[in-house]
């Protein structure tokens, strides 16, 4: 089956690295620190926002008397820490970057996360080598569910986007991938609520539950 791609594309967050959690401490000190209260209805409408969709997205919902850039600032002091220091890769996440590259696999990163935090991710973890393209949402148009950053990374990496296979742990980033014309497998994260993981499985052409999984249907 692995004769089929060129390049593989991965999603970060939750995808490639169990960092979500890191997203809900960041909101909690933020909240706490201008005394808000998380809405239930937050985190399926931040859903593949870019980074600088998700500050504006607050500046708006909560009223704040702040740009872009300065949220987006505090969000990177508090998080840079976690992502230096305590985030961890998906079970057998390496063993597939190495079975992928044995094979001349193109790798990607296409992440809704900041340039900085997502550089320092793939740092700290070791795995920037592995990767051909990084991009984030904020360096092009529009973030997921739209299919910009998928389309940038498979341009620089200079391959087909029919060719190209994609990872992704939520709905609007699965819609990002088929959307520029890629399939997507689906990847478990304990973050996924039930509705959200129901919605993904519905979606991906595949499901997995980790790495070691998607390795064994691509030798078949």
């Amino acid at each position: 089956m692995i004769e089929k791609y060129d390049a593989v594309i991965f999603d970060m967050d939750g995808t490639l690295i169990n960092s979500m959690w890191v997203w809900h401490e960041v909101d909690e000190i933020f909240f706490e620190k201008y005394k808000l209260s998380r809405p239930p209805e937050m985190n399926e409408e931040l859903e593949g926002k870019s980074f600088t969709e998700s500050a504006i997205y607050f500046i708006e919902k909560f009223n704040l008397n702040h740009t872009p850039e300065e949220i987006k600032a505090e969000w990177r002091a508090i998080a840079k820490d976690f992502f230096e220091h305590k985030i961890t890769l998906k079970p057998h996440a390496v063993e597939f970057l190495e079975f992928l590259k044995s094979h001349q696999i193109k790798l990607g990163i296409a992440t809704s996360n900041s340039r900085e935090l997502a550089e320092v991710a793939l740092k700290s973890l070791d795995i920037m080598k592995y990767f051909d393209s990084v991009k984030t949402s904020c360096e092009v148009e529009k973030g997921k569910p739209h299919p910009y950053i998928y389309e940038a990374v498979a341009r620089e990496l200079g391959v087909c986007p029919s060719k190209c296979l994609a990872f992704e742990d939520v709905p609007n980033g699965i819609r990002a991938g088929q959307s520029a014309g890629m399939e997507v497998w689906g990847i478990y994260d304990d973050y996924q609520d039930d509705q959200m993981r129901k919605v993904a499985k519905e979606l991906a052409t595949r499901w997995i539950e980790d790495y070691s999984e998607a390795i064994k249907f691509l030798k078949e």
